[in-house]
């Protein structure tokens, strides 16, 4: 199963749509407060495999062509309605393919 690395305006309950996965977040590894391009390379080298966030312009600010780390970007960083998504969540962070961003839209 691939290291997941949590952002941190993501809440950590998010954690609970992936049991079975290895989870941490940004706080946790210590990189709170690290610009994204940092972050990226970062967690590439503490080896996740797959970056969630709620940032909806990472995007757009870092060139993300050769990036190790997929990135799922979250529609909205609101824990309650997250919890009631947690299925869609653990099903785009299963199914998500080297190389891609997906951006999950509202449902």
């Amino acid at each position: 199963m691939p290291a997941i690395l949590l952002d941190e305006c993501v809440p950590v309950q998010v954690r609970h749509a992936l049991t079975g996965h290895e989870v941490s977040t940004v706080h946790a590894q210590g990189w709170k407060g690290i610009q994204n391009g940092e972050l990226l390379a970062a967690g590439e080298a503490a080896g996740f495999a797959l970056f969630i966030l709620a940032d909806k312009s990472l995007r757009y600010q870092q060139n993300l062509a050769g990036r190790r780390m997929v990135i799922l970007e979250l529609w909205t960083n609101h824990r309650p309605t997250l919890e009631r998504h947690f299925p869609l969540i653990r099903a785009a962070a299963e199914s998500i393919q080297p190389g891609e961003y997906r951006t999950l839209e509202s449902p």
